[in-house]
């Protein structure tokens, strides 16, 4: 074993080069003082302050700086001496790799795939949990049994999060069930902190690094799951969080260290075991004092970082207590990195007012002159009546009632919609059956689309012929664009849909021109045995509205495509698109 001198020569150096590297990161800008006092890569100070720190962070960063030197003495303290069996043994060596872990393992293994770390942690916990059922002298059944309770869920847990990312069925999911694992491990560390007092090797001062672990988690479950996510917006409480989280660090450490005591050591002298009351007591204070504000501090449910805003509920699927939040995340949000209808400086009840009166607006000059009032980084966008329905649904209603919907109601809608829309089309051939065929309603992008594809989707070059053939759509007056596998048909007139009937022949129709503005006959091969026309599915908003048959009804090979084209006195405009086998590669305009 090393002596207590060189522990304390690594302890003094460490400790000095954490300070001196704090006030070099002070001088030398926001990065290098985030990699000082976080041991973490400067892109993360960019993650979470893209626009530099601001005062309280960089006080917040200070602080913490000498509170985790303070924490990293104590976690460097000499293994204290004395033989260990080996059970014990190996319990040390398994804590002092979770201590590595906390303050530099956690970064390379953090490059690696998420389910590497996870494994890793669970393998590590499942060993060190097990060590301690066996190891620490609980001299209670019923405290064990419970211990070994508390350690199975809080590895189920940790299960639970490696079969996540190996996208494996999870073992449970939601708010509920992640609140319940947090306050196991809770219950975990108590019950290991009785076990030592019970066991009677470990000192007063473990066992206060214990409890103190254990306020640190009443610290974090209010802040990180009751009140929402620690944000951009509160960037010097997750510097705080972080400085003192190294607590657990030091319990764990001392753990390891005390493990070969027989006896209870001396007990602390009356100052040091007031100031650790103090303290204790001060961890436990601190989540109540944390959530009470000032009541005109900005009160924020949810920013723009919040996971919880991610997915965009339907109006019609929240309960009325739940609209006000879908809009502050919307309100908040920064996806796509646009940046946010409203700013984190403002409260909730702030941005709520200030939405209602967007609701009551006449016009875009009102929507910016109110946008601009409070402080918005885009007073010149407009405000989209589907954020807007979460605060004043019937204002919105009004004008658009399908924003009321729940996502049933919407997909019957939408479902009822295509079905209508197909039953307008006909069959212009209804005496030519072909081997097969389908007529439906081909949907185009509202803003502008070339048109549809007649294509084989199981082609290794699929989506590269697909380029090829839109942009050769252009070429010639046909409009249609052809390229190996793919043939593009544009549209002739301004529309968003049109009638579409496919067929497949055996051998070549009657042309059969009268009647249509265009008729044009080009090759395509089928790769695969597959020829057919996108279908639009579930969700989708491009695509045929029922799904296409294959065209390719002769296999793989060389086919023939006619495509007929007009426009009626209403405007609307029909296709229809012949396949048969042919070996021919002409182009050939039946009807320019």
């Amino acid at each position: 074993m090393l002596p207590d001198s060189f522990w304390r020569i690594i302890r003094i150096g460490l400790v000095g080069l954490v300070l001196a590297a704090a006030v070099a990161g002070l001088v030398l800008g926001d990065a290098w003082l985030w990699v000082a006092v976080e041991w973490s890569p400067p892109a993360y100070a960019e993650f979470y302050a893209r626009g530099g720190f601001d005062t309280p962070t960089v006080v917040a960063l200070l602080v913490a700086a000498l509170v985790k030197a303070a924490l990293l003495w104590l976690i460097l303290r000499a293994p204290a001496p004395g033989p260990l069996d080996r059970r014990a043994k190996v319990l040390r060596r398994l804590l002092y790799l979770a201590v590595a872990y906390a303050l530099v393992l956690w970064y390379p293994i953090a490059l690696l795939p998420d389910a590497v770390g996870a494994a890793f942690q669970l393998a590590l916990w499942t060993a060190i949990d097990v060590l301690y059922l066996l190891v620490i002298r609980w001299r209670s059944r019923i405290l064990r049994a419970a211990a070994g309770a508390m350690f199975a869920v809080v590895l189920a847990g940790m299960a639970n999060e490696l079969l996540d990312e190996l996208d494996l069925p999870e073992l449970g999911s939601g708010g509920i069930v992640g609140l319940g694992l947090m306050l196991s491990g809770v219950a975990a560390t108590i019950i290991t902190v009785v076990g030592q007092r019970r066991d009677g090797r470990w000192s007063r001062g473990t066992q206060a690094a214990g409890w103190l672990s254990v306020g640190v988690c009443a610290l974090v479950i209010p802040l990180n799951v009751l009140s929402g996510r620690i944000s951009s917006g509160n960037l010097a409480m997750l510097v705080m969080m972080d400085a003192v989280g190294l607590v657990s660090t030091v319990w764990i450490a001392a753990t390891a260290r005390e493990l070969p005591a027989e006896d209870r050591p001396a007990d602390l002298p009356p100052a040091r075991r007031r100031v650790i009351r103090v303290a204790v007591a001060a961890v436990a204070v601190l989540p109540i004092i944390a959530m009470i504000h000032p009541e005109q501090a900005a009160h924020l449910t949810y920013t723009g970082w919040s996971m919880d805003c991610y997915d965009r509920p339907s109006f019609g699927d929240l309960k009325p207590a739940e609209r006000d939040a879908a809009f502050l995340c919307r309100a908040r949000s920064t996806e796509g990195g646009v940046p946010p209808m409203f700013p984190d400086s403002l409260s909730d009840q702030a941005i709520l007012a200030y939405g209602r009166a967007l609701c009551r607006t006449k016009d875009r000059d009102e929507q910016e002159a109110i946008l601009t009032r409070a402080g918005s980084a885009r007073p010149a966008w407009r405000v989209d009546p589907w954020d807007l329905v979460y605060v004043c649904p019937e204002i919105v209603g009004a004008t658009h009632p399908e924003l009321l919907r729940s996502t049933t109601e919407t997909e019957a809608a939408n479902t009822a919609y295509i079905a209508e829309e197909n039953a307008k089309c006909r069959d212009p051939w209804p005496r030519t059956k072909g081997v097969v065929q389908a007529t439906a309603k081909y949907f185009l992008f509202v803003d502008g689309d070339p048109g549809y594809l007649v294509h084989d989707p199981e082609d290794e070059a699929a989506d590269e012929v697909a380029e090829q053939a839109m942009d050769k759509v252009y070429d010639d007056s046909t409009l249609v664009g052809v390229a190996g596998s793919a043939v593009l048909v544009g549209h002739v007139a301004d529309v968003v849909d049109l009638c579409l009937t496919v067929k497949a022949f055996r051998t070549a129709p009657p042309r059969r021109t009268a009647g249509w503005d265009q008729v044009n006959e080009v090759p395509i091969v089928s790769r695969s045995g597959q020829l057919t026309v996108p279908y639009m599915g579930e969700g989708g908003e491009v695509g045929a509205g029922a799904p296409m048959p294959n065209l390719a009804i002769a296999g793989k090979g060389r086919y023939r495509l006619r495509v007929y084209v007009r426009v009626d006195d209403a405007g609307e405009e029909q296709h229809l698109v012949v396949v048969f086998p042919g070996a021919s590669r002409k182009r050939l305009k039946l009807k320019p």
